[in-house]
């Protein structure tokens, strides 16, 4: 798994992302409370393992006990430290961060993006969470969905030292096209953690990763939320594919309608 820095921390370049453990599906209601009805501590456990075993060792993820409980779990059974990048909506939760271990502290789009400027082209007051971020010893970077957050951050020079930014092929939850976010991404002074690269299931991992990998730089973090040991798995050859250009090493679906493409 290859491995870039953020702030003197290594990072791997595939991040496990937590919604598919905690509910959030953007899908629909009924989803979000199935997600929460299958995931127990040790489907998540078993997921983390599986992580690591394949070199990603970084969580991201909100302010959770239970999340916290299933990351100790799983550093326990592989004997590996696993980085957790807490993404908070409260200030009070940056203390809780440190106190549960997360090195990397980033708030979270909710209250990022309260802070945007787009007058006067600055994010003015969010230098309070970034000082406490600091004070704590954490690494502060910006969680967000508002693609002006990176170039103000960048231009104000603001104490930071990654960007989250949303980034699929479908656009979805982008505020502006594909291009744009792109152009934003690639011209960032700092690595980006980029979000919802299958647009929260509505694409494949093949063709997901295929556009995400070929248009970010080698700096850059792609998150991914899984929901089985497998799919980790199966998510890293095709990433892997990718990177070393070859085709992938997984068993292609098979249903009654292909059938006829079996040789």
């Amino acid at each position: 798994m290859p491995r870039t820095n953020v702030g003197g921390i290594s990072l791997p370049r595939i991040l496990c992302g937590t919604n598919w453990f905690l509910g959030y599906s953007h899908q629909t209601n009924s989803k979000d409370r199935a997600i929460k009805e299958f995931m127990d501590e040790k489907k998540v456990t078993d997921i983390l393992c599986t992580c690591v075993k394949n070199g990603i060792d970084a969580v991201m993820g909100p302010p959770s006990e239970f999340l916290v409980e299933c990351i100790k779990k799983a550093e326990e059974k592989t004997g590996v430290e696993i980085i957790y990048i807490c993404t908070p909506w409260k200030i009070e939760e940056v203390g809780w961060a440190k106190e549960k271990g997360a090195k990397i502290c980033m708030p979270h789009t909710s209250v990022t993006d309260t802070y945007v400027n787009k007058r006067d082209k600055n994010l003015n007051g969010i230098e309070v969470w970034l000082r406490k971020i600091r004070e704590y010893g954490m690494i502060p970077g910006l969680s967000t969905h508002v693609p002006e957050t990176v170039i103000y951050a960048d231009m104000t020079g603001l104490d930071v030292e990654t960007y989250i930014q949303i980034y699929n092929a479908l656009g979805f939850l982008c505020q502006i096209e594909v291009e744009w976010i792109y152009k934003i991404i690639n011209e960032a002074k700092k690595p980006v953690m980029t979000i919802k690269p299958f647009a929260a299931g509505r694409l494949t991992p093949f063709v997901g990763l295929n556009f995400v990998v070929n248009t970010i730089r080698d700096i850059d973090m792609i998150t991914i939320g899984f929901t089985s040991p497998y799919e980790v798995e199966e998510d890293v050859e095709i990433f892997l594919s990718i990177i070393e250009r070859r085709k992938p090493n997984i068993e292609y679906q098979i249903t009654r309608s292909k059938k006829s493409l079996e040789k």
